[in-house]
């Protein structure tokens, strides 16, 4: 994977160019299991198979590809305890509780406006 550079200020981060960093952190972030890890997650230290358990449907290879973009990204850190077998644990460094705010007010939104899409999507036809 080719990792796009960034130079300048983060004022210059602009989300409409295609070579925009801002627009790849954009566009790892903006996944539904992304936010689903980071709303399961919150303000607490998940083990992987507790993480697996409480976002039902994602598969093993998604959520492990998922947690080391975030982790990539600086918002889960990764922490291995020296076990047997090894104890892996993650939680949400501190940007990644920025994110969890914008992931609770997504949430409320989707809850908020559940009906409303419901009904559109049928008179759609969908």
């Amino acid at each position: 994977m080719v990792t796009k550079q960034f130079t300048g200020s983060p004022d210059d981060a602009d989300l409409t160019r295609a070579d925009s960093l801002a627009r790849e952190i954009f566009s790892d972030i903006a996944n539904k299991w992304a936010l689903l890890i980071i709303e399961a997650l919150g303000e607490r230290t998940l083990r992987f198979s507790e993480l697996r358990n409480e976002i039902e449907g994602i598969s093993h290879k998604m959520l492990t590809q998922n947690l080391r973009m975030l982790e990539r990204n600086g918002l889960v850190e990764r922490c291995v305890h020296p076990t047997v077998p090894p104890r892996v644990e993650y939680t949400l460094t501190e940007p990644g509780q920025g994110l969890l705010k914008t992931t609770h007010y997504m949430c409320d939104w989707t809850h908020q406006h559940l009906g409303h899409i419901e009904a559109s999507r049928r008179s759609f036809g969908r």
